[in-house]
């Protein structure tokens, strides 16, 4: 069956960091994959379709997190007053996986951290249900890309030079990603990815299959013998994506939807939406430090609760109260407004022992209001740092997301609570937070967010700048963003040095919040916002250019 080829050229489109459009709208981190998606909804595909494309095509032009050998969650609003699905390709321990296999690992980068790979199956689990092209055709521009090369920008040229400079033990790494002649990249140089562009071929030809059970899948089992790792042709060809529904909940009207466990996203986002709704946020300002506290407050008993409660649902069980209104107001009520509250009083039957960020996310809608939420890693900025040999993509290193100690849960953010801990074909628990929030059975809002545990935190801020606040996408997206993982106990706010914040973290640190002094940036929310204009339906999208200055929003 021979690939369709196409040219991946831009097409004329409003291409910019916001964009409006009334028949389609992807945004994501890299402009190629961008213009990618944008050419499969113009020539008459679904959100999922322009997904699919987008999401092989950021394994080509974003390595660090990009990929088809991770892992993620894909939230579908079908509009319509249709239900929305999340689909679960978050990765698997493999089936010789121990509980106590990494007590003693320090060692990030290697074979035995790679979970089985999900994100082929999940992309094609999605396509047969909402897909409308044919799935080789959804290839053709990352094929193409991949084969002939592509000019590398700013960005991800001091990303390559930093992973190869930190990377000298990982050879086939070096050989796929390093420049031919040895010398550092630049913004100009051409990436070629030759052995990536034929297993993509492979797998437009073949299907998911091809990468489960096929020479790539052979491939992959030979590279993790040779490593020491320890998935096998039995863990790989066993692996299924899955539909569950999503989490649900309301805020001032709307519905949220969010992805349910092993991810953490929808939960804790849900959880802290009901709590939030309980206070005057809009009257006190967005910035003012009595909504501050409370966001922090709120975000710490929120991390509480999913350091001891969650995980693969498949494999615990958990508790149904946690998305509930009403434990929501118990929650409210035990916030000290003059007081910040200490992590460790939260604890409770979690045992306190003595004293990964390059995700990526992309959000589509398409002609007819079918909406796409997107995240998905490979864990780690270029995850595990393993390259399958001969065929040229990398691995993640996911098995570092479960609790490696067991038992031991400290002030530092480790965690070991029985939830979370390694058991062979469990699901990892996942921080990601792909997000669509509906009005009247519509997609309004589409966002989410890489980085970590911030991850849900970001999801968070958008939502509330855009509900509560009722800011415009671009200013909510650009605002400020706080975060606070309940241990360590500390508070990172994206404006800690800005001149118009300084009395609010004043306050703040007055009432015992302790406040990181540096100003990191946090996330990467990618985002498109529905409205109506003069009685019609007009989107918008944002990107956030917080990692990548040239990232885009495309529509038509």
């Amino acid at each position: 069956m021979a690939v369709a080829t196409w040219t991946v050229a831009t097409p004329h489109v409003a291409a910019q960091p916001d964009v409006k459009a009334t028949h389609g709208v992807v945004v994501c981190v890299s402009p190629r994959a961008s213009n990618v998606g944008l050419v499969v909804l113009r020539r008459g595909g679904t959100a999922v379709d322009a997904s699919v494309a987008t999401a092989f095509t950021l394994a080509v032009t974003w390595p660090e997190a990009g990929n088809i050998g991770g892992g993620g969650f894909m939230m579908i609003h079908p509009g319509g007053g249709k239900e929305p699905v999340c689909v679960d390709y978050r990765e698997t321990a493999p089936a010789a996986s121990t509980e106590k296999m990494f007590v003693k690992q320090t060692d990030r980068h290697n074979h035995r951290l790679v979970g089985v790979p999900g994100t082929v199956r999940g992309l094609a689990l999605a396509h047969s249900r909402y897909g409308k092209l044919p799935w080789r055709d959804l290839l053709a521009g990352p094929i193409k890309l991949a084969g002939e090369g592509f000019e590398v920008d700013e960005t991800l040229a001091r990303g390559l030079n930093s992973i190869l400079a930190s990377s000298k033990r990982h050879k086939e790494l070096q050989r796929v990603y390093g420049k031919p002649d040895g010398s550092a990249w630049k913004a100009g140089d051409r990436l070629v990815q030759p052995d990536l562009a034929a297993t993509l071929r492979r797998i437009a030809e073949r299907g998911a299959d091809e990468f489960y059970t096929g020479k790539t899948a052979e491939l992959l089992a030979a590279e993790m013998k040779a490593g020491g790792g320890i998935i096998t042709m039995d863990d790989l060809a066993g692996y299924r994506a899955k539909v569950r529904r999503p989490i649900h909940g309301t805020f001032r009207g709307h519905d949220v939807y969010g992805p349910p466990p092993p991810s953490s996203g929808g939960i804790c986002l849900v959880q802290m939406l009901n709590v939030l709704e309980r206070f005057p946020l809009r009257r006190q300002g967005r910035y003012s430090p009595e909504t501050l506290h409370v966001l922090i407050e709120t975000m710490r008993r929120s991390f509480r609760d999913r350091a001891m409660h969650l995980g693969d649902a498949d494999f615990v069980k958990i508790p149904k109260h946690l998305t509930t209104k009403k434990y929501a107001a118990k929650l409210a009520a035990s916030i000290d407004l003059k007081r910040a509250t200490n992590s460790e009083s939260l604890a409770g039957e979690i045992r306190l022992a003595p004293e990964s960020e390059s995700t990526t996310h992309f959000s589509v809608i398409d002609r007819a209001g079918m909406a796409v939420s997107n995240t998905y890693t490979l864990e780690q900025s270029y995850g595990s740092r393993v390259v399958v040999r001969g065929a040229g993509f990398l691995l993640n290193n996911e098995m570092g997301d479960f609790n490696w100690r067991p038992g031991h849960t400290d002030r530092q953010g480790r965690i070991g609570t029985p939830a979370n801990r390694i058991v062979p074909g469990k699901r990892m628990l996942s921080s990601q937070c792909p997000v669509i929030v509906a009005k009247g059975g519509r997609p309004v809002l589409i966002t989410g967010s890489p980085g970590g545990r911030t991850i849900i935190n970001t999801s968070l801020c958008i939502v509330l700048n855009v509900l509560e606040f009722q800011m415009p996408l671009e200013r909510a997206v650009r605002a400020p963003r706080i975060h606070h993982p309940w241990f360590p106990d500390q508070v990172r706010f994206e404006g800690v040095k800005l001149d118009a914040h300084t009395a609010a973290v004043k306050q703040l640190r007055s009432i015992g919040h302790k406040i990181d002094p540096a100003a990191r940036k946090q996330g990467d929310a990618h985002s498109i916002r529905v409205v109506d204009v003069d009685g019609h339906r007009e989107y918008r999208g944002v990107a956030d250019r917080r990692r990548r200055p040239s990232a885009r929003a495309v529509g038509y």
